[in-house]
């Protein structure tokens, strides 16, 4: 019931974050949304073996960490609860791809080593900006920008409701699992038969507390348009914002940084 809890009050953190007052904060919706998108394309369109020009990519997390006042520990707890998914994806690369990537004098690295990296620092980077989105936007100013970049408005309320959904399933899950703990006297559990009717009877009010929560929208007005307290508008700072990201990810995708930085620092002691 507690990790449950914790869960439940760490996602809500992470969208209370995007309350604060900052450079980054204070951007229009659609510039932030925009700019992380070509992030994700730019690091995902590298190919498998690439890890040394996808380095250079950090600095736009860590630029939007440091602008924004995010806390660098939280974003980093909630990247590491995916990282055990990312690897069971990835730990195959180094049994199945044996061939030679990577060679320093007799010591021999793998290609699937250097995939399994590329891969779980492409992870990394492509969560925690999607992370760092949310925490400088929140939610429902994500789904308002993707309405106004021409995304249908099924499909962002939809979207919406989905979140806000694991909002109502996480408290139902809590008081069940509290109620559940109460039954079993002190021991794990009352067995497996009920749990399973736990599980039954938390849809059902899950789905009935969901209806609840619909009439109630509805009774207040609710057509599916987005309205917020923040009214942001697209100027020159949105402009910069995109325009120099833009061009700091055209860069970190041609030229590989890492080598260049490499190479003028071994002819510099050389």
């Amino acid at each position: 019931m507690a990790s449950i809890a914790t869960a439940l009050l760490d996602i809500k953190q992470l969208d209370l974050l995007a309350h604060a007052d900052s450079p980054i904060h204070r951007l229009d919706p659609r510039a932030k949304v925009l700019v992380t998108t070509l992030f994700c394309i730019s690091v995902i369109s590298f190919d498998r073996y690439e890890l040394s020009a996808i380095l250079p990519f950090f600095v736009f997390p860590a630029a939007m960490i440091a602008r924004s006042n995010l806390s660098l520990s939280f974003i980093s707890k909630k990247i590491a609860l995916i990282c055990p998914f990312v690897l069971i994806v990835a730990i195959f690369n180094p049994i199945l791809d044996r061939s030679v990537g990577i060679q320093f004098g007799s010591y021999i690295i793998t290609s699937g080593w250097v995939s399994f990296c590329s891969i779980l620092v492409r992870s990394i980077l492509t969560v925690g900006a999607a992370l760092i989105l949310v925490g400088v936007t929140g939610f429902t100013n994500i789904c308002m920008a993707l309405e106004k970049f021409g995304i249908p408005q099924p499909f962002t309320v939809q979207l919406l409701f989905l979140y806000r959904y694991i909002f109502v399933l996480s408290e139902e899950t809590s008081r069940a699992s509290k109620a559940r703990e109460l039954r079993s006297n002190g021991t794990k559990g009352l067995g497996i038969s009920s749990f399973a009717s736990m599980i039954g009877g938390l849809l059902l009010r899950t789905w009935s507390r969901a209806d609840r929560i619909q009439m109630a929208m509805l009774a207040r007005g609710f057509k599916g348009e987005f309205h917020t307290l923040k009214k942001s508008s697209f100027g020159s700072p949105e402009l910069l914002h995109i325009a120099g990201w833009s061009a700091a990810f055209m860069i970190m995708r041609l030229i590989n940084c890492s080598q260049f930085v490499g190479r003028i620092l071994l002819e510099a002691i050389s």
